[in-house]
């Protein structure tokens, strides 16, 4: 058999952007991770993702890639290759991203919702390698979601299946950036991490090593949550509260073998992790609390990476129409 061509992986993130080629392995190469810089508009940020794609290419040295995987949040359309409008990057309406991506690039491309392609990445690569049954929760910028289900990547019907980050963790609670309150995101994502941290600096007058910094971020706050900072400690034990509810009830929804999370804000390590799964163990329904382990994105950074390119190499794998529900065991790179 010959070996496949490698692809090229675009992630569109809120506050990054991440480029790498992929291998059939799984493996990246020239790997480049820049600032979004969103407040340019789509035109800007979408030349400059693309620079940093032919930079990629360049820098791997693995020769041309024979496709193109693209993830990012959405909402987006995933058969028209379309962001509709991604609450994660205002202003960006219909934007026809696999069309400009193949005109670009000169390859067939392809569109993925950020999360879905970190589950897909995990299951095939990294964490969730040996579950026939996997969810992803990716704590970053926002919060998104993704399932493998019995060998099967859940897309939905427009590729925006597992917005696991806007269940509802809060009843009439903070405002979300979809228009709903109390969502998980509101909550436990690193932007809104670091809004409930200014905010409560702002109502108390409790001493707090946050109020030295110009800008708080939520590793600063899991950083001082982890010194005793009475005030980080506040708003980062409402957020794994929260985050482990949330947990516990896709447990109780999908019995997954494995739940990952990843992410920026999971950099926090295992202050993030267990109090997530104390939760998990304590309140999910039996058996799924004591068979399900849930643990940190074995890929890392790169996780939606690799999804895109995974989602990539599926492309050229095969050029039969894509059902709903991709299957995922049909790769002969899984284990």
């Amino acid at each position: 058999m010959a070996t496949q061509q490698p692809v090229l992986a675009l992630d569109i993130g809120g506050t990054k952007l991440a480029v790498a080629m992929v291998s059939a392995d799984g493996r990246t190469h020239g790997f480049l991770s820049e600032p979004t810089r969103k407040e340019r508009g789509p035109e800007a940020v979408i030349e400059h993702l693309f620079d940093m794609g032919r930079r990629s290419i360049a820098a791997a040295g693995i020769g041309a890639p024979a496709a193109v995987g693209i993830s990012c949040g959405g909402p987006l359309d995933a058969v028209r290759g379309v962001l509709t409008h991604p609450l994660h990057l205002p202003g960006w309406i219909d934007v026809p991203i696999v069309a400009l991506t193949s005109e670009a690039f000169g390859v067939p491309a392809v569109l993925e919702n950020d999360a879905t392609a970190g589950a897909l990445g995990e299951y095939r690569y990294g964490a969730a390698a040996d579950a026939d049954t996997a969810l992803y929760l990716t704590l970053s910028t926002g919060v998104g979601g993704g399932a493998v289900i019995d060998g099967m990547l859940h897309r939905g019907a427009a590729g925006n299946g597992g917005e696991f980050g806007h269940l509802t963790v809060r009843p009439g609670g903070r405002l979300c950036a979809c228009g709903r309150r109390g969502c998980l995101e509101a909550y436990a994502s690193g932007t809104n991490i670091a809004v409930r941290a200014n905010e409560l600096l702002t109502s108390v007058n409790t001493p707090s090593s946050l109020r030295d910094l110009d800008t708080v971020r939520a590793e600063d706050v899991s950083r001082a949550a982890a010194a005793g900072d009475t005030v980080a400690a506040a708003v980062w034990d409402e957020t794994t509260a929260l985050l482990g509810q949330a947990v516990t009830d896709l447990v109780n929804l999908f019995e997954p073998h494995v739940v990952v999370l990843g992410g920026g804000v999971t950099r926090a390590g295992s202050l993030l992790l267990d109090p997530v799964r104390e939760t998990v163990r304590a309140t999910a329904m039996p058996p799924a609390a004591a068979a399900v382990e849930v643990c940190l994105a074995g890929l890392g950074d790169e996780v939606c990476v690799v999804g895109a390119g995974a989602r990539a190499l599926d492309l050229i794998r095969t050029t039969a129409p894509e059902p709903t529900s991709t299957p995922v065991t049909e790769d002969p790179t899984h284990v």
